[in-house]
């Protein structure tokens, strides 16, 4: 009986965030703004380095593949929930859901990596900073950026072939704004045990593979600041790490309290507040923490202004 309602079934419902009719027309605002200035500063950055061949070193490469990631992962979530503000049905049919939980999947993941390498890249520029030419060539770099978007697509592959192993046949509401597998799973009518072990392990193993590697890169960044004799580059040092970290601390604050602790069979209003942080305001904050703290980048935006002027 399950197996035939979910055969029948062709769509789901997303309660999304108009739970709250009096706030519809603000938050549909709110979270416009974010999305235009999100597109305008990511597609911006990434314009920017493009176009500067002095930013065509693996700093500014990870950073404009950070760009572009969180771009495609705000345009996975936020169009269809701005939609929905305004329509009754709030209808996505089963092949879209799957495909935007994909799209959104690969998306994430791909960052944990991104920011993970990073970290690494951070750790060769201070703490080796006369091979850092050597080892970190724009050659390691594209290896490093074909990994990490090849792992976030292996990663949500195996989570989308084990979500069809479950049927949906008592409810297609979706206490969420977009399809991710957490909301999916608390609506299932058969067994999610394994799928949920799948993704305590999967994610929880790329989470703690990037965690370890951004706290080992830093640890030793610090030690290395610490040796620093020179207030100038201590200075310095800090501020080329202070904008990653902040990026990092942000990301992985939210994922860890979603994804890592002990599922809830109940719907949660917390968890849609922990993804509207880091599907919606984190794309917006990157480029923002990133241009602010980096003088390169200034400049370079500069040298364009006065050229177009």
């Amino acid at each position: 009986m399950g197996i035939e309602n979910a055969t029948l079934l062709t769509e789901f419902v997303l309660t999304g965030l108009s739970h709250l009719p009096q706030w519809k027309i603000p938050l549909f605002l709110l979270f416009l703004v974010i999305y235009l200035i999100t597109i305008v500063g990511n597609l911006g950055l990434i314009t920017l380095i493009w176009n500067d061949p002095h930013l065509h070193i693996p700093m500014y490469l990870f950073l404009g593949s950070l760009a572009f990631v969180d771009t495609w992962l705000s345009s996975t979530v936020t169009p269809k929930m701005l939609l929905d503000f305004f329509t009754k049905s709030k209808l996505i049919s089963f092949s879209e859901c799957m495909i935007q939980f994909f799209s959104f999947g690969i998306s994430a993941t791909t960052e944990c990596f991104l920011l993970a390498a990073m970290a690494y890249d951070r750790y060769v520029a201070i703490c080796k900073p006369l091979l850092y030419p050597v080892i970190m060539t724009n050659r390691l770099c594209v290896r490093l950026l074909t990994m990490s978007f090849i792992g976030g697509f292996i990663h949500v592959l195996i989570h989308e072939g084990f979500l069809f192993r479950i049927t949906f046949c008592d409810s297609n509401v979706i206490h969420h704004f977009y399809c991710d597998i957490m909301p999916l799973l608390k609506i299932s009518c058969s067994d999610p045990s394994l799928n949920y072990l799948m993704l305590f392990i999967l994610s929880g193993s790329i989470q703690v593979f990037s965690i370890l590697t951004i706290l080992i890169s830093y640890t030793l960044v610090l030690f290395s600041i610490l040796k620093q004799k020179s207030i100038k580059g201590i200075k310095k040092s800090f501020s080329t790490c202070g904008a990653h970290l902040l990026s990092v601390s942000l990301y992985y604050g939210s994922l860890l309290f979603m994804y890592v602790r002990p599922a809830s069979p109940q719907v949660d209003d917390q968890d849609m507040m922990d993804s509207v942080f880091y599907t919606v305001i984190i794309p917006v904050l990157n480029p923002i923490i990133y241009s602010l703290r980096n003088k390169q980048v200034k400049n370079s935006l500069e040298k364009l202004l006065k050229r177009n002027t």
